[in-house]
């Protein structure tokens, strides 16, 4: 099949199971706004994301490894499966015997013990979902994708609705619903799936972990960049404040959502093709689908910034109305961001794991310095979405130097520069709400549209043609 083809199908496969499900998260959210206060929902974010930390620390990184070396055909991927799970329960086991002392941070109010629970729940589901995408299942990947979303969303109504239990039942729902997924998934791959202490390779286990401890700083960096301002804006200013500051991030999710989802097909097709084509072929293979997923990027968070207030609106009960101000800003980081995803492909494919780690620590540092002097200033919470806007661009800056040492291809600098000024003018108009704000919006989705669909629009129709 034609490598473009081939991703196209993936991504469209992954759109459907992903984003189908996804959605109806969004659509909840007037129920979480309405049974959460901002302080409630501020406590429920910052035990997930603490979670999200604790994760890769549990496991030692090892769920991204799985997923590479079961790419690789001359190792036994059973034995990757294995190996990677043994390193998960032993992570828990660890931690588990941390408990007490890690019991007794106040910051967390008592819910450590939920925190390790949902980073196992996560770890378990993570390692077994890229296994499953890693060996081509890439419809069952979507499939449990939206069984566990669907699953989550029954919980919280049953929960949160129904059982009235606020935050706990918040995060409970997504702890059980990993734990039922990955139940699942065991079931599908019941002939590959083995905890036999025979399966667990010393050797596959060293050169998984020489690959995937440097990604634990790594995650721990681009944790510390996404999450640190919401801890910075609950000490500098308050829990109410984070909690609208934490709902105006789903927003910019939806774009992480779609930039993710065409991220998961790419990483399969970077990795697969390379040994398939030449260097010459693959750097201009890198070019084509970057101009096209900057453009879907670009074209997507213009009319998101447009619409910021609109979403407010429908999406969120009225007492979380005013976070809109702060979802232009976060948005045009979360561009950035995902091109900063794309770039990292390029040390996924060569296993340069090193260079993410080093990437990310700059970025982590920009972070906080510019949170520490941002935030207490009259900029308050887009202070710290200022921040983290310039940290992603510093990152982009920094990789799309780097990663020419190992692949060349064509960043399309121009169109870049011309696409970020553009949503950076429709943001000063839409925060600042200066004259003419609405005409702007309009302009800026039509320049946007005008510089990105036409790479789209004829890969598109170079499909259609081929099919």
């Amino acid at each position: 099949m034609d490598k473009y083809k081939k991703l196209i199908g993936n991504t469209a496969i992954l759109g459907i199971g992903t984003f189908g499900s996804k959605i109806l998260v969004f659509l909840l959210l007037p129920l979480y706004t309405a049974c959460l206060s901002t302080a409630e929902y501020s406590t429920a974010d910052i035990i997930t994301q603490s979670a999200n930390l604790l994760m890769p620390l549990m496991a030692l990184g090892i769920c991204d490894a799985v997923f590479r070396f079961t790419l690789d055909r001359d190792i036994d991927r059973r034995d990757v499966l294995t190996t990677g799970l043994y390193v998960v329960f032993a992570g828990l086991l660890v931690f588990a015997a941390l408990f007490p002392l890690l019991n007794l941070i106040d910051y967390f109010e008592g819910y450590m013990w939920l925190i390790i629970l949902y980073a196992f729940a996560a770890n378990v589901h993570s390692l077994l979902a890229q296994y499953v995408r890693a060996c081509g299942m890439t419809a069952f990947f979507a499939l449990q994708g939206i069984i566990a979303t669907a699953t989550t969303i029954l919980l919280n109504i049953i929960f949160l609705v129904l059982l009235d239990i606020g935050l706990l039942g918040y995060v409970l729902s997504v702890v059980i619903a990993d734990a039922v997924v990955s139940l699942l998934i065991i079931a599908v791959i019941r002939k590959e799936f083995s905890l036999s202490f025979k399966r667990f390779n010393k050797k596959i286990a060293g050169m998984m972990l020489k690959f995937s401890i440097p990604l634990i700083p790594t995650t721990v960096f681009w944790w510390v960049t996404n999450v640190s301002d919401r801890y910075m804006v609950k000490g500098f200013i308050g829990d109410d404040v984070n909690g609208l500051y934490a709902a105006a991030f789903k927003i910019p999710t939806m774009l992480i959502l779609l930039s993710g989802i065409f991220i998961e097909a790419w990483q399969f097709s970077a990795v697969t093709e390379r040994d398939t084509e030449s260097k010459k072929s693959h750097e201009v293979f890198f070019g084509t689908v970057f101009d096209s997923f900057q453009g879907m990027l670009y074209i997507s968070a213009a009319g998101l910034i447009a619409f910021s207030k609109i979403f407010a609106i429908v999406l969120f009960d009225d007492s979380y109305y005013a976070a809109w101000q702060y979802m232009p800003l976060l948005i045009v980081a979360t561009v950035f961001s995902s091109l900063v995803t794309f770039m990292g492909s390029v040390y996924l494919v060569d296993k340069k794991s090193v260079h993410s780690f080093v990437t990310s620590m700059i970025g982590a540092v920009v972070n906080v310095v510019l949170n520490l002097i941002l935030i207490p200033t009259p900029l308050g919470a887009n202070g710290a979405a200022l921040a983290t806007f310039i940290c992603y661009f510093v990152v982009f800056i920094i990789r799309a130097v780097n990663t020419r040492k190992f692949i060349r291809f064509d960043l399309h600098t121009a169109k870049l520069i011309v696409n970020t000024a553009v949503i950076g003018l429709q943001t000063v108009f839409m925060v600042c709400e200066l004259p003419l704000w609405i005409i702007v919006q309009v302009i800026g989705i039509a320049v946007i549209f005008a510089l990105n669909a036409k790479p789209i629009l004829k890969g598109i129709m170079k499909l259609l043609r081929r099919g």
